[in-house]
């Protein structure tokens, strides 16, 4: 294989790469969003400088992604902390558990998404959208809501406003010896955003301590509310906004 081959490669290994270039367009990939209140001194701790926190919600995402281009079908579980960099509103994504591979490999390598293996699963389950986490067999998080309350509402204005919503992931990248080669943040915001329906209602949000999956570190003081949307978008290459090794 030449060289030229190699660079042309979109990702290891070279027989068969991970995945192909992007950027990746999704279709009906839904959500479940639960918005809580927590600690604001565990959000703190929980950022990153130089962001800064923006109150004291955050929330725990479930996302059922059935045609993801390039990366097939899988689902996902989040937790993303509302907060601030240079003034300009984000969030930053601190946790993320999914369970297949390519968008494991594709999340962390090009864009720093914090992914691990979890099992999660997104499903209406008789008048109850539910939302579930398994790691290391336990059950992590577990989030419930109403299913489609409000089903006659078309403005979708607010639900296009924060899917665009600039997310930051930290990206840490060991070099051969153990010494970080990349520190970053990096800023990301979806494109060509298509909402096909969202509903908001009552929602519950249980989260249970573990060590290698530590969702409820950021402990349910009060849920906020529940959030769902199904929706179309196009996930672009990001940008670098600060460099720890600069």
């Amino acid at each position: 294989m030449k060289k030229s081959d190699v660079i042309a490669l979109a990702s290891m290994p070279l027989q068969s790469p991970t995945f192909p270039r992007g950027p990746y367009r999704f279709f009906r990939r839904a959500y479940l969003v639960i918005n809580y209140k927590t600690d604001p001194a565990l959000i703190r701790a929980s950022l990153p400088e130089p962001l800064e926190p923006a109150g004291d919600v955050v929330a725990v995402q479930w996302l059922d992604l059935p045609d993801g281009e390039g990366f097939g079908a899988y689902s996902a579980t989040a937790q993303v902390i509302p907060c601030t960099l240079k003034g300009e509103a984000c969030n930053f994504v601190s946790q993320m558990y999914v369970d297949s591979s390519p968008p494991l490999a594709g999340g962390r390598e090009i864009w720093g998404y914090p992914m691990k293996f979890g099992k999660a699963s997104l499903k209406v389950n008789a008048d109850t959208l539910t939302g579930s986490l398994h790691y290391a067999t336990q059950s992590i998080a577990t989030g419930t809501m109403v299913y489609k309350h409000d089903a006659f509402r078309t403005d979708y204005t607010t639900e296009r406003e924060n899917l665009q919503r600039t997310q930051i992931t930290l990206k840490l990248i060991p070099d051969i010896d153990g010494k970080p080669a990349i520190a970053q943040l990096v800023a990301i915001k979806f494109e060509n955003v298509v909402v096909h329906g969202a509903w908001t209602g009552r929602a519950r949000l249980e989260l249970i301590p573990s060590v290698n999956c530590p969702l409820a570190d950021l402990p349910v003081r009060e849920v906020i509310g529940g959030h769902h949307m199904e929706t179309d978008m196009t996930l672009p290459y990001g940008k670098v906004v600060h460099d720890y090794l600069a």
